[in-house]
């Protein structure tokens, strides 16, 4: 599975826990989801570290006459 199709996954994942958050009636059930929501989004930052340490572009092709 690709990293990005992950974190399109997760990301998806928090919106319906939110939505569903929305929904709830009781302190419990709020309480429950916002857990779910905070490890979804735990695990999203695991992603964009990774993401932020992979060198996704070569600096030796950086131009500096191209600069905007």
């Amino acid at each position: 599975m690709d990293i990005d199709e992950i974190m399109t996954g997760i990301s998806n994942e928090v919106l319906i826990s939110l939505k569903d958050m929305e929904k709830a009636k009781t302190s419990e059930e709020k309480l429950i989801h916002s857990k779910t929501v905070k490890n979804l989004c735990e695990s999203l930052g695991v992603f964009l570290n990774v993401m932020g340490d992979m060198d996704l572009y070569d600096d030796d092709d950086y131009d500096e006459s191209t600069q905007f």
